[in-house]
C-alpha cells in the first residue's frame, strides 16, 4: 500500500473513532513509529490518537508498556505473548480504548528457522478487554516488510473492531 492508501486508511479509522468518541494508541517495535506517523499525518488526529510508544528494545517494552521480563525471556520479543502484553499495556498506559502492538523481524538479518525474516506479530486490544492476535510473514526488503505491517495493522483495526 502506498502513502496515499495509508492516509486514506488512517482517515477512515479516525472517522470511526470520532463517531465512537474513542482513542487509539500504538506500541511499535519493528515499525519504529510508522503507525504513529501515519496517524499524525491526518489533520485533527489529536482528537483520536492518544499517544504512541516506540518500544524497539526489550527494556523499552518493559518500561513503557509493561511487558513482563518473563514473557520476553520465555517467548521472545517477536511472539504472540509479547504483543498481547504490548497492546494491553499501551492501551492502559495511554488510557485509550484501543491499543495496537506490532513486533517483528524486518530484516535483512535476525531471522531464524522458527521466525524467518518477515515474521510479524500483531495484537489489537479493544475497549472490552478483548485482544486479537495475528501472525504474518511478509516478503520483501526491510521497508516492504515494515510498510506491509503498518497497512495490515491498520486494516485489521478497522475491519475487526471499527466497522463490524
Amino acid at each position: 500500500m502506498d502513502d496515499k492508501g495509508l492516509q486514506q486508511l488512517s482517515r477512515r479509522i479516525g472517522e470511526q473513532l470520532v463517531q465512537r468518541q474513542a482513542t487509539v494508541t500504538a506500541a511499535e517495535s519493528c515499525t519504529g513509529g510508522w503507525i504513529a506517523k501515519v496517524f499524525t499525518d491526518i489533520n485533527g488526529s489529536s482528537a483520536w490518537f492518544a499517544q504512541g510508544f516506540v518500544t524497539y528494545s526489550n527494556q523499552a517494552k518493559q518500561q513503557m508498556v509493561g511487558v513482563q521480563a518473563d514473557t520476553l525471556a520465555r517467548h521472545g520479543a517477536v511472539s504472540e505473548e509479547t504483543v498481547r502484553e504490548m497492546a494491553a499495556g499501551a492501551r492502559r498506559t495511554a488510557a485509550a480504548e484501543y491499543g495496537i502492538a506490532v513486533s517483528g523481524i524486518a530484516g535483512p538479518e535476525g531471522g531464524t528457522a522458527d521466525k524467518p525474516v518477515g515474521t510479524v506479530w500483531f495484537a489489537i486490544a479493544g475497549p472490552d478487554g478483548e485482544v486479537l492476535t495475528q501472525r504474518r510473514v511478509f516478503a520483501g526488503d526491510r521497508e516492504a516488510v515494515r510498510r506491509q505491517s503498518v497497512a495490515f495493522a491498520l486494516q485489521t483495526l478497522l475491519d475487526e473492531f471499527l466497522i463490524n
